[in-house]
């Protein structure tokens, strides 16, 4: 007999004996990306085969000029991997050593090199409608320098169509200035490689007679020109894209506003410390008027520090320039860009750091804002490695070239790691060990300081615990 509820009575209900049995749930394996398809790894793959590629190509009889007829293996993948990682040393001479094939390859080398065999990559599978994964598009923000996900495709086809007018604008405005000294066809095709390499910041030129642009010296609008590719191509796209889109300096980022202020300072410091220490030398700029005399400052400003192109012979220069010039070198371009070095963005940090520091700040701050501190310590451990790296070259070089004077060995060994490919004449001496020591080098400034801070990204999630404060002694 069912009881009647009354008022107040609360019914209590209790599961079935087989509703609060144990329940077997099948556990699924989380898929975790391969180390071996890591982006720096996608990364050293890619150049690797590219300077593989490179270096073979040029060993064919075809792309030498010379009466040797059969290139050494050292030569050709020595001017390859130069081309390769935009630096432009050079142990023979571009100009008369290599055939129009083998100005070609070197070309297609800097030119995929420098807008980056990913963007090439990634362009054309946009152009036959392929989808493009995630781990793509994060390579793509790394290498780019681009903060957000969304847009990557829209970006990057606007990057190489932009790229692509500047080359043509840079082939017309040389064109111009020496199209009396060529044939049609040459003074076109001298024109479109000056282009690429300046834009490229990598250092290779094929004008006659010369090893840079010496011929042209005088030519200061020339100097200008290519000047201003330099400029474009290692100041980073993404500085250039919000100095278009702000127009006034209080509206762009804080990322925009520290690589214009230090690129300014550094622009400025070389171009002096360039024109006191050659102001009087006879073998650079003491023939010259003033005027020029502070435009070849200028260029060798902007040039030295990530391009490579000069309209002097370093290896007269002073004993200052030689040893000022190596600081440039090392600090290189804007992240993003096509030049290496460890990035102005990264001394930027480290000087906001110490000016914050000195101000008893106990953070870093820059133009009213305030800098992560996981920044400022991968902006250190990049410094940190890149001037290991170079101390622990040095070191060696000292061993295997031994006849080589010391300033000029380090001048280029810092040279090759900053892929700026300004020398004082060094790589034609240089032993076999020596080559390959140079190689190495310039693949790891190509690569290094991208690579660390790649592999420096996933590590940003805060730890749970933390260890119990102690102070050191320092100073």
């Amino acid at each position: 007999m069912q009881r009647r509820s009354r008022a107040g009575d609360r019914v209590v209900r209790r599961p079935r004996v087989r509703d609060v049995g144990p329940s077997a749930v099948q556990r699924v394996h989380e898929r975790h990306p391969s180390r071996r398809t890591s982006p720096p790894l996608i990364l050293f793959y890619g150049f690797s085969w590219l300077i593989v590629t490179g270096g073979v190509l040029l060993l064919l009889p075809i792309s030498n000029a010379s009466e040797e007829g059969c290139t050494p293996i050292a030569n050709a993948f020595f001017t390859a991997t130069s081309a390769v990682t935009v630096t432009g040393h050079t142990v023979v001479n571009t100009a008369d050593y290599w055939t129009t094939f083998g100005h070609a390859v070197i070309f297609t080398l800097m030119l995929v090199g420098g807008l980056g065999f990913t963007t090439i990559a990634t362009f054309l599978l946009i152009i036959v409608g392929q989808h493009i994964t995630l781990p793509e598009r994060m390579l793509m923000r790394d290498t780019m320098g681009v903060d957000r996900m969304g847009g990557l495709a829209a970006v990057l086809r606007n990057i190489v169509l932009i790229v692509l007018a500047v080359y043509a604008i840079g082939t017309a405005t040389i064109w111009w200035r020496i199209h009396q000294d060529f044939s049609l066809g040459e003074s076109i095709w001298q024109s479109a490689f000056l282009s690429v390499s300046g834009l490229n910041n990598a250092g290779f030129s094929i004008l006659p007679d010369a090893s840079s642009i010496e011929n042209y010296m005088a030519d200061s609008v020339l100097l200008g020109f290519v000047g201003c590719l330099i400029i474009l191509g290692g100041i980073g796209w993404t500085v250039l894209v919000d100095v278009f889109r702000q127009h006034r300096f209080s509206r762009f980022t804080l990322d925009t506003k520290m690589v214009l202020s230090v690129s300014l300072l550094l622009w400025v410091m070389g171009a002096l410390v360039f024109f006191l220490a050659e102001y009087d030398n006879k073998d650079t700029l003491g023939p010259l008027s003033v005027l020029q005399k502070l435009a070849q400052s200028v260029f060798h400003s902007v040039s030295g520090r990530t391009a490579g192109l000069t309209a002097l012979d370093m290896g007269t220069s002073t004993e200052l320039t030689r040893l000022f010039y190596p600081f440039l070198m090392f600090v290189g371009g804007a992240a993003g860009s096509v030049a290496g070095g460890v990035k102005v963005a990264t001394v930027a940090v480290i000087i906001a750091a110490t000016i914050s520091s000195v101000r008893g700040r106990l953070q870093t701050e820059a133009f009213g804002r305030e800098i992560p501190h996981f920044q400022v310590h991968r902006a250190l451990t990049v410094v940190a490695l890149a001037m290991t790296f170079i101390f622990i070259l040095a070191l060696v070089m000292m061993l295997t070239e031994e006849n080589i004077p010391f300033l000029n060995l380090f001048f280029d060994t810092i040279s090759a790691f900053g892929t700026t490919g300004l020398s004082t004449g060094v790589p034609p001496q240089l032993s076999l060990a020596g080559k390959i020591l140079f190689m190495i080098a310039m693949f790891v400034g190509r690569l290094g300081p991208l690579t660390m801070a790649l592999a420096l990204v996933p590590r940003e999630e805060a730890t749970v615990y933390r260890f119990v404060q102690e102070r050191v002694k320092i100073g």
